[in-house]
C-alpha cells in the first residue's frame, strides 16, 4: 500500500478529505481573527449609520401622531439585531462562509468536518457571539476573558461560538515558502541558448514554474504524470528538441532558466536605451560618503617677514601670524598695460 504524502508543517486544521487524505489547511488563530473582527465592526458601524439615516428620513415623512418613543425604540432594536446577527449570518450564507472582514484577511468559516457552513450553524455562532463574546451582552468583561482564554487554549483556535455550533475558521490562502526562479542547467546550457522560446506563452511558463516549486511535495505517480504532461505542452512550442536521457523536470528548469535570462537581458537593454535617449529620467547615483573636495583656487606665495637674529617674543609671534600664502589678486580695470596711479595723481 502506497503511503500518502505528509501534509505541510502549517496544516494544523485537522481536515480530512473523502479519500482519507489530510488537507493542507491552516486554522485561523486569534491574531487574524481579531483583525477580521475589527474590519467587520467598521462594516457594521457603516451599515448601522446607513440604516439610521434611512429610517430617520422615512420617519420624518410620517405624521407626528404616528411617531412616538415606543416606535423609535422598536425600530432601533430591530436595526441592532439586523446588524449584529443578520450581517454575519447573511454574509456567511451567501458568501461561502466569509464576512467582509474575513474575506479581506483571507478567512472562511467551515464545519468541523470541512463541509460548507450551514445557515443553522451561522445563526448559532452569531447568537453566541452577541451574547457572550462581542459585544457580550451577558457579563461583558467576564465573557470577553472567557472567550479569549478559550481561543488561546483550543488546539485549532476556535471560540465559544465555534465550539457550540461545530464550526471552524480556516485560512483560504496557502502559506507557501518563497522559491527562486529556476536557474540554468549546465548540462543543457548549450541547447537552451539556441532554443526558440518565442511561442512559449506566460500561462504555460507559470504552470511549469508552479510545478517545479511544488514538485518535492508531490508523490508518484502523480508527480511523473503531471511533469510529462507539462513537458509535452512545452516541447510542442519550442525548437529544436533537447538531448534525450534527462527527466522532464530538468528540461522544464532549463527552459525557464533560459527564459528568465533572456528577460533580464531585454530589461537591461531597455534601460540602457532609455538612459541614452532620456538621461534626465535616470536616477542620479547616490553621493559618496566622503565626497572629493574641489581644488583650491590659485594661491600666490607671500614672502615671510625676516626676523632679526635677536627678535623679541612679540616680534616672533607677529611673524608667525603672517599667512604663508594668500589668494592671487583678481585682475583690475587698471591692469590694461600701465601701472596703477597713485591716489594723489
Amino acid at each position: 500500500m502506497r503511503a500518502q504524502p505528509r501534509p505541510a508543517p502549517w496544516a494544523d486544521a485537522g481536515l480530512v478529505s473523502g479519500e482519507a487524505v489530510e488537507l493542507d489547511v491552516r486554522a485561523a488563530r486569534i491574531g487574524s481573527r481579531v483583525l477580521a473582527l475589527l474590519l467587520d465592526v467598521l462594516a457594521q458601524a457603516a451599515l448601522m449609520l446607513a440604516l439610521s439615516m434611512s429610517v430617520g428620513a422615512a420617519l420624518l415623512g410620517l405624521p407626528d401622531g404616528l411617531v412616538d418613543g415606543a416606535l423609535a425604540g422598536g425600530l432601533a432594536t430591530v436595526g441592532l439585531i439586523l446588524v449584529l446577527v443578520g450581517y454575519p449570518v447573511l454574509c456567511e450564507r451567501f458568501n461561502h462562509g466569509r464576512t467582509l472582514g474575513k474575506m479581506a484577511v483571507g478567512l472562511r468559516v467551515v464545519s468541523a468536518d470541512g463541509a460548507p457552513v450551514a445557515a443553522r450553524q451561522s445563526l448559532i455562532r452569531a447568537l453566541v457571539g452577541v451574547a457572550v463574546e462581542w459585544p457580550g451582552l451577558v457579563l461583558p468583561l467576564l465573557s470577553w476573558v472567557a472567550g479569549v482564554s478559550v481561543m488561546l487554549t483550543d488546539r485549532r483556535g476556535r471560540r465559544l461560538g465555534d465550539l457550540v455550533a461545530g464550526t471552524l475558521v480556516v485560512h483560504t490562502r496557502a502559506a507557501t515558502a518563497w522559491r527562486p526562479v529556476p536557474t540554468a542547467v549546465p548540462a543543457l546550457a548549450g541547447w537552451a541558448c539556441t532554443a526558440d522560446l518565442s511561442r512559449l506563452d506566460d500561462g504555460l511558463a507559470l504552470a511549469a514554474r508552479q510545478y517545479l516549486a511544488r514538485v518535492h511535495q508531490l508523490a508518484e505517480p502523480a508527480r511523473g504524470r503531471l511533469g510529462r504532461g507539462l513537458w509535452t505542452e512545452v516541447s510542442a512550442v519550442i525548437a529544436p528538441p533537447p538531448p534525450a536521457g534527462m527527466p522532464e523536470s530538468v528540461y522544464l528548469a532549463a527552459v525557464l532558466g533560459e527564459r528568465h535570462r533572456r528577460a533580464r537581458y531585454r530589461l537591461a537593454f531597455g534601460r540602457t536605451a532609455a538612459a541614452s535617449l532620456w538621461p534626465e529620467l535616470v536616477l542620479a547615483p547616490p553621493a559618496p560618503a566622503n565626497p572629493i573636495r574641489p581644488p583650491a583656487p590659485d594661491l600666490a606665495p607671500v614672502p615671510r617677514t625676516a626676523m632679526p637674529a635677536q627678535a623679541t617674543p612679540a616680534q616672533a609671534v607677529a611673524a608667525r601670524a603672517v599667512p604663508a600664502v594668500r589668494p592671487a589678486a583678481a585682475p583690475s580695470a587698471w591692469d590694461g598695460g600701465g601701472s596703477v596711479p597713485d591716489a594723489g595723481s
